[in-house]
Order: structure tokens, then C-alpha cells, then sequence
């Protein structure tokens, strides 16, 4: 008989430095806690965004949810300002390709 480990759940998200603000991350990944949310908030089940990222599992994303609704307030605005920023680059490049 194999014996199984058990993952710490603790070690599936970890916070990265960043210039302005630290963002959560599903570790070893790369992927942001805040993607994961934003197609979450876009409708995708937890198995879609398996499917959508391919290299995530169902903990992993079930990770990023739990660490959400912890830490709501703080991820909801991290998200609210790459929305104003991805605005912002998007009207700078339709102003460069249409002067």
C-alpha cells in the first residue's frame, strides 16, 4: 500500500511583492489570485477555469476562492485598479492608431 501526502492548503497561495502592492499568487503557477476571481466573477465554474488554465487544479482554484472571500475588500479594489489601467493602455493605444 502507497502511502499518500497530504498537501499543506496553506502552501497553495503565497504573496509576491510587487512595485505598488503585493498580489496573491497560486504557487508555483504564476497565476494571480485576481485572475482566477475575474473569470470566477465572469460566470466560470471552479472545473471551467481548470479547463481554461490547463495547469491549475480544482485545489488550486478552490484555494484562490477561499483566499478571496479572507481577504474581499483588498482583492476587489487590486482588481478594480488593473481594470483602470488596462482602460487607460487601451484609450492610449486607440488614440496612437486613430489620431
Amino acid at each position: 500500500m502507497t502511502a499518500i501526502q497530504a498537501q499543506e492548503i496553506g502552501s497553495l497561495i503565497s504573496v509576491a511583492p510587487q512595485e505598488k502592492t503585493s498580489k496573491a499568487i497560486i504557487s508555483g503557477t504564476g497565476i494571480t489570485v485576481n485572475r482566477v476571481i475575474r473569470w470566477y466573477k465572469l460566470g466560470r465554474s471552479p472545473e471551467e477555469i481548470v479547463e481554461t488554465f490547463g495547469h491549475l487544479n480544482l485545489a488550486q482554484v478552490y484555494a484562490a476562492l477561499a483566499y478571496y472571500y479572507a481577504n474581499q475588500i483588498e482583492i476587489d479594489t487590486q482588481i478594480q485598479e488593473e481594470e483602470k489601467e488596462e482602460e487607460r493602455i487601451e484609450q492610449n493605444w486607440l488614440k496612437a492608431k486613430h489620431p
